[in-house]
């Protein structure tokens, strides 16, 4: 795991020395992604400038610096992530006498050899693992830019006047002095809707992000400006395609078997490592089956973090501590007061770089800080929800909208306010009370919540439009973000809600292309490579995303429960009582936050004479919404913490 930057100038070329200054500039905003060393190299007659910032995990040596050469010389590359078959194409390129005079051990070795035998695309083909990299062709004098099938690195590129830049983050890309960096309102637009900025976009006009599984190459001669489209290697919806024709035929228990060998493969291959490796465990379904398997494939107890609240609706550490010791790992648990997380609100916009509403960040951050005084890499569970249908609104949306079909929508947008004339903490207190009289599986946490939830998408009109209403923050951006039009990005394509199938597969499908990518990712990385610990995410192996769409529905939700395959094979490992409970996700009490301890940063930041001096909020809807907060009647916290982090944001931009 590391940072890596660079830029290419094929008609703004400067002296060699020049150049090595401004990449290693570039490079040294990127410490956080690898403090362990950092070099650069430069092609002054081609314009091309190469950084890298190290984290050392596989060969510590030399053997293992960037940017590192092909045998050859051909190629020049900077990488971020991990190769976790490195050692099988290493055979596969000896079987083929293509293996060069090995200098060391490292995978970024081996994808250049590979890189240098099969070409750029159809080595990435072969390539399992999480990744985004640079590789100068010397001979073709072409750059090729690549990421992962999933998205787990980020890359970032476009044009900075003359020049293409790009890096792991965007602060490595202000750092070049050819930028000027203009907000996107289209992409603030998005941002408001939902809480990130989807990608291709990012909040700066004509920078984007590098889409997931493709590939994009820029000859050294480009004219200025020129972005030639990236080519897809790798696609979800294809992925969707070839479930469809070919689905798992097989009874549960073979199910079972088999999610448990490629899961265990998985891991096996994450835990490759040379230097100290742990997990994060909340003790929920996800992260328990990593650690159970991770624990299943060690010969020592496996490190395990978590971190706990001491307001117990947000609280999980307990269940953690629990499974850890069924499983007998080696547990770290550290329990958080309300100030240890406030501490984190103000480094934020530093540490996401673009504004980012996810307000997980913050314990994910803490989790992350913690774990690293111990370990230098840690794998986590993210991603079963989205293969696996984990989310709440995968098991009931379609049932409710087949029910709200029915009625009228204005009759539905009457009770939609009748509920909403209640306050979830109103609603919270009258639920509680009738708790004991409603099944188990109706006693979730914070119930005003989603009763309020539930009243926003009863006057839809389809499913794709309670979905779109389920994940966005704000309804319509454009009532907020002064002179913006919203961009296409899949969570509003047609096509792609109905290749997922039935209305569960759709919302998951937009989930792994959207969300997951867009949001959970890059809360993770942010948050754990801010204290250069690198994460790794077992199910996002792309032959268990491969079988999880092989897999029919009922193995997935069952009985509105979701992720039952997964429970199922969890349950060899860990008893059914230490993991079954409602879900909570990993929150914070933001609500009580913003009307408390937070509320003179909010107040100020939120201010309408400083909205409208800024230019780029409406600050009538905004400041109706506060006080509406700040008098209880509403729970406003998630579309307020869209509108404060990007203030943070502005308010730190140089």
């Amino acid at each position: 795991m590391c940072g890596i930057t660079g830029f290419l100038a094929p008609r703004a070329a400067a002296p060699a020395d020049e150049m090595l200054a401004t990449v290693t500039r570039m490079a040294e905003t990127l410490a956080h992604r690898g403090p362990d060393e950092q070099r650069a190299w430069v092609d002054a007659a081609a314009g091309c400038a190469l950084g890298h910032r190290r984290l050392s995990i596989l060969d510590l040596s030399e053997h293992g610096a960037q940017p590192m050469h092909s045998a050859c010389g051909r190629y020049v590359i900077v990488f971020n992530g991990e190769i976790y078959n490195h050692l099988e194409l290493k055979d596969e390129l000896a079987r083929a006498g293509a293996a060069p005079a090995w200098r060391g051990h490292s995978d970024t070795e081996v994808m250049l050899a590979a890189i240098a035998h099969w070409g750029v695309h159809d080595a990435i083909t072969r390539f399992t693992g999480m990744f985004a990299f640079a590789v100068w062709d010397r001979q073709l004098r072409t750059l090729a830019l690549a990421r992962d099938r999933i998205g787990e690195k980020p890359l970032y590129y476009g044009w900075a006047g003359g020049v293409f830049v790009f890096g792991s983050e965007l602060k490595a890309l202000r750092a070049h002095p050819a930028w000027r960096g203009n907000i996107d309102r289209a992409a603030l637009a998005s941002y408001m809707r939902y809480a990130c900025v989807p990608a291709p976009h990012s909040i700066y006009q004509n920078i984007r992000k590098l889409l997931p599984g493709t590939l994009l190459t820029l000859p050294g001669d480009s004219p200025t400006g020129t972005l030639p489209a990236p080519i897809a290697y790798w696609r979800a919806e294809n992925v969707v395609a070839d479930g469809q024709r070919n689905p798992f035929s097989g009874s549960v228990v073979e199910a079972t078997s088999q999610l448990d060998d490629l899961l265990r493969r998985a891991i096996a291959g994450q835990m490759i490592a040379d230097v100290p490796l742990g997990a994060f465990l909340s003790g929920g379904i996800d992260s328990s089956t990593i650690v159970a398997l991770m624990q299943a494939q060690s010969a020592t107890p496996v490190r395990t973090f978590t971190i706990g609240f001491t307001e117990d609706a947000y609280d999980e550490a307990r269940h953690a501590a629990a499974v850890a010791r069924h499983l007998g790992t080696t547990h770290t648990e550290l329990y958080l007061t309300a100030q240890d997380a406030l501490d984190v609100v103000p480094h934020l916009p530093q540490m996401y770089d673009e504004p980012f509403a996810d307000s997980s960040q913050i314990p994910t951050h803490l989790v992350a800080k913690m774990a690293r005084q111990h370990v230098k890499v840690c794998l986590s569970g993210d991603g079963g929800d989205e293969l696996f249908g984990g989310y709440t609104r995968h098991a009931w949306a379609g049932r409710l909208w087949n029910k709200l079909r029915r009625y009228p929508v204005g009759a539905r947008a009457a009770l939609a306010r009748l509920l909403m004339s209640v306050s979830p903490a109103a609603w919270d207190s009258v639920l509680r009370t009738m708790a004991p009289l409603l099944p188990k599986k109706y006693r979730q946490s914070h119930p005003g919540d989603k009763l309020h939830k539930a009243a926003m998408i009863m006057d839809a009109i389809d499913a794709q439009a309670i979905y779109l209403r389920l994940v966005s923050q704000w309804q319509d951006p454009g009532t907020i973000v002064i002179d913006s039009v919203e961009p296409a990005i899949a969570a509003r394509d047609p096509a792609l809600w109905h290749t997922g199938g039935d209305i569960a597969s759709s919302q998951m499908l937009l989930d792994l292309i959207g969300y997951l990518p867009d949001d959970i990712l890059v809360k993770v990385d942010r948050a754990a490579m801010n204290v250069s610990l690198e994460t790794r995410v077992p199910f996002l192996d792309h032959h268990v995303v491969e079988f999880a769409w092989r897999l029919p529905l009922a193995m997935k939700i069952r009985d509105g429960q979701g992720k039952w395959l997964l429970r199922q094979l969890l349950y060899q490992y860990v008893p059914r009582e230490l993991v079954e409970r409602p879900k909570t996700g990993f929150g914070v009490p933001l609500d009580s936050w913003l009307r408390g301890p937070l509320k003179a940063w909010a107040g100020d930041l939120l201010a309408s004479a400083r909205l409208k001096r800024e230019g780029f909020l409406h600050a009538e809807p905004i400041a109706r919404m506060w006080n509406e907060h700040l008098s209880g009647r509403r729970n406003h916290q998630h579309a307020l913490w869209t509108v404060l982090m990007f203030e943070a944001w502005l308010a730190a931009q140089p």
